[in-house]
């Protein structure tokens, strides 16, 4: 593949443009050489010192999941070259659109259930797509789901993504960040399964319905003090062997009740009760009792009215291309913890038990 920074003249159809830098990365904006209506995102991947030969293991996942994983909701990785100054350049498919984060945010945006029965099939079929082929993205939110000019969208940022088969294999928990990670890595769980993803959609999921992040902690223990008062306390007779986690701290005097099918239908209405039914089953406690991304995909949700909105009609933001080299720019697993400080709504959980 024959490819070129854009460069900068008045007479370029993009104009040059450096889409976003940060520590880590900087992302430009390219064409293809024989193809100048064609762009890409080029994200240089920095060198840095302390790493063996100047990369981050951050760096090495992304290229290697990228380069084996194909499918229309994962990003795409076109080519991957080293430049003069030995920085890594990844040539990736450009997405304008920006990601799921901004649309959430932009009180001007309307959207329906239709639109985010759409947006969550394209993020269900991604991940399923990777779990086939025996890979854990263990980073998935809203700003890692960048949207493509007709509407597609695409799972990004593979850095901390991991490959499993061997189930008594130890693995890190401190991964995927913080709002949407699931309670087994909370508590330090080293052996876990590919449903700490399952999880982590779930919480999309709400978020998408709500607009807000469902479960919002400003520390690991406040995450988990959020993530009890939501949908119950994890105790022994809900999740077997939880007391027995490295992090697992008792409760105290305040156990509260595991929540059922009542609690999702109220907490959110606009799913309906087959959608309530549906987050139920992605957010279960108990890590074996959680859908897999397979059973997500047959649950009769898909197929209930209304039915998924076309991706050529889905609601868009304009501006986007800043946003989406300020995503790749960012390091795995980095986020702003504070993007929704200002949030007018404060969930209150205990008004709707």
């Amino acid at each position: 593949m024959s490819i070129s920074l854009v460069e900068a003249s008045n007479t370029s159809p993009a104009r040059h443009r450096k889409l976003g830098e940060g520590t880590y990365a900087v992302v430009y904006l390219g064409h293809l050489r024989l193809e100048p209506q064609s762009l890409v995102a080029i994200k240089k991947i920095k060198v840095n010192a302390e790493y063996r030969d100047g990369l981050s293991m951050d760096a090495i996942r992304e290229v290697k999941y990228l380069q084996e994983l194909s499918h229309p909701n994962v990003i795409a990785l076109h080519d991957v070259f080293s430049s003069k100054d030995r920085n890594l350049n990844l040539v990736l498919e450009y997405l304008p659109l920006g990601d799921l984060e901004m649309l959430i945010k932009d009180e001007n945006i309307q959207y329906g259930l239709a639109d985010i029965k759409a947006w969550m099939g394209m993020l269900v079929r991604g991940v399923w797509f990777c779990h086939e082929n025996f890979v854990i993205h263990r980073d998935i939110k809203p700003n890692n789901l960048l949207i493509a000019s007709d509407g597609e969208v695409k799972l990004a940022d593979f850095g901390l993504a991991r490959s499993f088969a061997d189930p008594y294999l130890n693995m890190t928990h401190q991964v995927i960040t913080r709002w949407y990670r699931p309670p087994e890595l909370l508590f330090g769980a080293r052996q876990y399964s590919a449903v700490v993803d399952v999880w982590s959609i779930g919480m999309v999921f709400a978020e998408l319905l709500l607009r807000v992040p469902f479960v919002a902690g400003n520390s690991d223990m406040d995450q988990i003090a959020k993530i009890s008062e939501a949908f119950g306390t994890p105790t022994e007779e809900n999740w077997p062997g939880v007391t027995s986690l490295p992090n697992y701290v008792p409760p105290g005097d305040r156990v509260n009740p595991l929540q059922g099918r009542e609690f999702f239908l109220r907490q959110f209405p606009t799913a309906g009760p087959v959608g309530g039914d549906l987050l139920m089953s992605m957010t279960t406690l108990d890590p074996r009792k959680r859908n897999s991304t397979r059973k997500i995909l047959e649950h009769s949700w898909w197929r209930s009215d209304p039915k998924p909105t076309p991706k050529e009609a889905l609601p868009k933001k304009s501006g986007g291309s800043k946003k989406m080299g300020n995503d790749l720019s960012r390091r795995a697993g980095q986020d702003d913890d504070d993007r929704f400080k200002n949030a007018a709504r404060q969930l209150d959980f205990g008004a709707v038990r």
